[in-house]
């Protein structure tokens, strides 16, 4: 089959490569893609919120299959776009309708649908600017940490973790009265701190049953030791070490299953990945956020330890064949590290060459790219995150060596990249 996949970063070209390594895949194109998803397939210079030119390309290419790696086209209704039209229909779309993804779209849409489900999460109140003031006096009295959130997208920096009172009503100030972050600020979703170890559960739905893909840690700090402005993310690990089997359990019974369970009473059509962002506490998980995709850098060290034919498993979505299928999954340690250009998360420059990418790799080894293009003058920088090195080993150590290794082969100006991912775990 014809397959399209939507994005441009790692967790595209990490996808882009297990797709291509399906036998289903006849020819794989990616909108717009990177340097390095143009090795697996047809790069196509438009967005992926273009919705009409997507639709031009599923008629044009005979596509049967759309997999949607980032959430602006899920949170924008592409799900609803091609299965609404009479003639789009028939392709199969991996991701939810615009109204489920609201889960990631929506911070308070997202709160109110876990305490409808009794799933563990903080505690939590919304604000407006018709309620500015209520909100002010709220903060006031709330127990410190106290996080804010924007409720709608703001590309991964919508959520404020404010230590004092002022800094929380400046920051408060700052999403409403000041438009922040836009759109996305004009609802906030203040909740009480959770603290713990963080991690990221993936499971892959048909709305009805599902499969548990390999659990990850990312680590959002730039800066060595968890310091320093949050990011996208600069490292993944996979397994995680404190994952074990009680733990897992309790996230089945108390958070998995009653949110599939939840979307089967409210009729919400889910027909992809659902990505659980958990604390855990003393061993007790709770929910912090839904994603409708795949996280990134997350996605560099789960999709490689699959073993199973992905797109066998994202037909059995649509079909309804999924809860016969077995997922396979490479047991070693997967690491992946991500080198950003300099200045990021903050201001940074794009176009700089990038050097060594030629070299022959380790087997146990792969170069996914993130912010990259492809000119005259050879692959260049076109992102903050750059490059993500994934390894294998037989441990967090091994594998966590092995990227930082392959990275110092790499070049371009500026760069930077931690070198301590996976440490609390050496």
């Amino acid at each position: 089959m014809n397959i399209l996949l939507l994005g441009s970063g790692g967790r595209e070209h990490a996808l882009a490569k297990k797709i291509t390594e399906s036998p289903n895949c006849q020819q794989l194109f990616i909108a717009p893609g990177n340097a390095g998803t143009a090795t697996c397939g047809t790069n196509l210079n438009f967005k992926a919120t273009d919705f009409e030119a997507i639709r031009n390309l599923l008629l044009e290419k005979d596509i049967s299959m759309v997999v949607v790696g980032p959430e602006d086209p899920l949170v924008k209704g592409i799900y609803d776009f091609i299965t609404q039209d009479k003639d789009t229909r028939h392709v199969q779309v991996i991701g939810p309708s615009a109204f489920s993804a609201q889960l990631e779209g929506s911070k308070s849409f997202a709160k109110s649908f876990m305490a409808r489900h009794a799933i563990p999460t903080a505690s939590y109140r919304e604000f407006t600017a018709d309620n500015f003031g209520e909100g002010l006096v709220y903060i006031s009295g709330h127990s410190l940490p106290i996080v804010l959130k924007a409720d709608g997208l703001a590309a991964g920096k919508g959520v404020l973790i404010c230590s004092t009172h002022e800094e929380a009503a400046e920051g408060f100030k700052a999403m409403i009265q000041d438009a922040r972050f836009g759109e996305a600020g004009k609802k906030v979703v203040i909740e009480s701190y959770l603290k713990g170890i963080e991690v990221s559960v993936f499971v892959l739905t048909d709305g009805q049953s599902f499969v548990v893909l390999p659990e990850a840690k990312d680590y959002k700090r730039v800066g060595e030791g968890d310091t320093g402005l949050n990011t996208g993310g600069m490292g993944a690990v996979s397994p995680v070490p404190f994952f074990d089997d009680e733990l897992k359990k309790k996230i089945l019974e108390r958070i998995v299953w009653p949110t599939i369970k939840g979307l089967q009473k409210e009729n919400m059509v889910y027909k992809g990945f659902i990505f659980l962002g958990l604390m855990v506490d003393n061993g007790e998980p709770y929910m912090i956020e839904y994603n409708c995709r795949m996280g990134d850098p997350e996605t560099e060290v789960v999709i490689p330890r699959i073993t199973a034919d992905l797109v066998e498993l994202f037909k059995a979505v649509g079909n309804g064949t999924l809860a016969e299928q077995q997922l396979s999954v490479d047991e070693r340690t997967a690491v992946t590290t991500i080198a950003v250009s300099g200045g990021y998360p903050g201001e940074y420059v794009n176009g700089k060459e990038i050097f060594g990418l030629e070299q022959p790799k380790n087997a146990d080894v792969m170069v996914y790219h993130a912010g990259t293009t492809s000119t005259t003058a050879g692959v260049v920088t076109n992102g903050g995150r750059v490059l993500a090195v994934t390894a294998f080993g037989n441990n967090i150590k091994e594998a966590a060596d092995k990227s930082r290794e392959a990275l110092s082969t790499l070049c371009f100006e500026g760069m930077y990249y931690r070198r301590d991912i996976g440490y609390e775990f050496d």
